[in-house]
């Protein structure tokens, strides 16, 4: 059962999201776009999991969405101080930094969220990821201290990407 399952469901929660995010782009709420959405959710990831190598494993789905609630969060303080930076602060007294963090990340794909969660915190844009992929590159608008952005981005987000991915 378990097998026939995986081979019409590759990636069960892609299926999931795909589904949601369909209806969810709707204007209105039926029955026939919910279950083109969930045709869509099991198609998309049927002929595109020869491209995907392996299924994550041990993957908290909960701890992923209490992270989710996290970055949300992180977005609208962002945005709100980058709106104070670009408004008060003179470009002459900017202090943009690059800033390497060294990371205890493995999986390609928890770097691959922390890499986008830091990209869409306004301020921050990361930019490279090392050959090795040991350390991630990241600029920041606008820092008195890089070490303490440095600090936060590994505590606050990449501790929990490695519960996440655990």
């Amino acid at each position: 059962m378990t097998r026939a399952f995986y081979w019409v469901f590759p990636h069960p929660y892609l299926t999931l999201l795909l589904t949601l995010v369909w209806i969810l782009l709707q204007n209105e709420f039926s029955a026939g776009m919910a279950v083109f959405g969930l045709i869509l959710g099991i198609i998309i990831p049927w002929i595109t999991s020869i491209w995907w190598p392996d299924t994550p494993e041990g993957f908290r789905l909960f701890k992923m969405f209490t992270y989710s609630m996290i970055v949300i969060k992180d977005i609208i303080i962002a945005n709100l101080e980058v709106a104070w930076i670009v408004l008060t602060v003179p470009n002459d007294k900017l202090k943009p930094a690059w800033i390497v963090v060294p990371l205890d990340l493995v999986k390609p794909e928890a770097i691959t969220i922390l890499a986008g969660t830091i990209t869409l915190t306004p301020g921050t844009v990361s930019s490279d990821l090392s050959d090795e992929g040991h350390s991630l590159l990241v600029h920041v608008l606008h820092t008195d201290d890089p070490d303490a952005v440095r600090d936060e981005i590994k505590t606050r987000y990449e501790a929990r990407l490695e519960e996440i991915f655990a």
